[in-house]
């Protein structure tokens, strides 16, 4: 089977500044990451032949590679999904490089969620079939239908609002130790967590993800090249995306089981090209747009069996030490909510040693996008 398998490489990432207000554009924001990526990896923006971003961004190739300065541009890919297409962007670009398509590539995700509107509120939009079937009866945000799949899970796998904590704490923990995050040196205990207000029950403040404006950004090339760049290279040892058999957006009705989603199908591909398997990864960076979401990965990536993924998080396994310490910048809880592109940029601090919450000698990292959604996730190594 053709493969990816380390043939492209992280040389540069950036980011703006994250805040619940921002007076920048999306556009301004973008831009600022995208070239604060390019000068991490000390490659010109003129330079830049290829893009890769989501569907739901607003700012587009065309007017971001005029505004940087970019040349001819011979790729440009959008992948759908909202937080499901983070890893994704990554792929296409690697991909691209890998045959020949653009020689440096550059995936970006811009938002000014904490400042504009949230889109479920737009009554106007015709809804999709999926949404007609959910909307109607007040699963009207994604926090409502991650809630049902919450209850799910904890009605037939004993799972507990404490493992739910669990989750939050971890991540609430890094980013107390990383100045870039909106919750930096702002502590979370378990009262606080018990006693916080419900959002959807069983879900409460602290298992969803910030509201924030921001972007992020970062910069492929070929492993070849990445060798001569400003830092050292991070490899995209493999790369996935998944939509399981009769899907349904977030909360899965229609699969045989809802608790196997998206992130099953991505791991089977994920996995299958990959030289290590989830036993030789030092560190995870795994999508936590809601607290549930990680145990269901944990389950899906193969770091521990059906049925076991809130029992995982127990004893500390998710902090630095433990045995798989996850979300070492904060992630979607307690950095940035950003759809996921923090994630990626963190793993690639990690495996160059320069987190603010270092796992020593790291030299393998997950990164998953959106479970509960189609979905992607890379393979990084050092």
């Amino acid at each position: 089977m053709a493969s990816l398998k380390d043939a492209a490489a992280i040389a540069g990432i950036g980011q703006t500044a994250f805040a619940k207000h921002l007076p920048e554009s999306e556009k301004t924001l973008a831009c600022r990451a995208i070239v604060a990526a390019l000068d991490d990896a000390g490659i010109d923006p003129s330079e830049v032949d290829g893009f890769a971003s989501y569907t739901m961004e607003e700012t587009d190739e065309v007017e971001i590679a005029k505004s940087i300065g970019a040349s001819d541009v011979t790729f440009f890919s959008k992948v759908g999904y909202g937080g499901g297409g983070s890893c994704a962007t990554v792929a296409h670009l690697a991909g691209a490089i890998a045959t020949g398509q653009a020689s440096v590539g550059v995936a970006w995700r811009s938002r000014k969620r904490g400042s504009g509107p949230r889109p479920w509120k737009n009554t106007a939009v015709q809804l999709p079939t999926p949404g007609q079937w959910t909307r109607s009866f007040g699963l009207l945000r994604p926090a409502d239908e991650i809630g049902m799949l919450a209850r799910r899970y904890m009605h037939e796998y004993g799972a507990t609002r404490d493992h739910l904590f669990n989750v939050a704490l971890a991540c609430r923990n890094r980013a107390n130790q990383n100045p870039a995050a909106m919750m930096y040196e702002r502590p979370l205990t378990r009262d606080m967590y018990m006693n916080s207000r419900w959002i959807s029950e069983p879900l409460c403040l602290f298992d969803n993800c910030l509201e924030t404006d921001g972007a992020l950004a970062c910069v492929i090339v070929s492993a070849e090249r990445a060798r001569d760049c400003r830092h050292r290279p991070v490899y995209i040892h493999s790369a996935a995306q998944g939509l399981p058999a009769q899907h349904h957006g977030m909360v899965n009705y229609w699969n045989d089981d809802p608790l196997t989603g998206p992130a099953w199908t991505a791991a089977r591909q994920l996995w299958k090209t990959a030289d290590f398997g989830p036993q030789d990864v030092d560190v995870a960076q795994i999508y936590d747009a809601f607290t549930p979401l990680v145990p269901l990965s944990l389950e899906g990536y193969g770091f521990c069996g059906r049925g076991e993924g809130a029992a995982f998080t127990e004893g500390g396994a998710l902090e630095i030490g433990g045995r798989l310490p996850l979300n070492t910048g904060g992630g979607g809880l307690s950095e940035a909510y950003v759809h996921g592109f923090n994630l990626i940029n963190e793993g690639v601090k990690q495996l160059r040693g320069i987190s603010t919450a270092q796992v020593p000698d790291a030299a393998t990292c997950l990164v998953t996008a959106g479970e509960g959604v189609p979905t992607s996730a890379v393979l990084l190594r050092s």
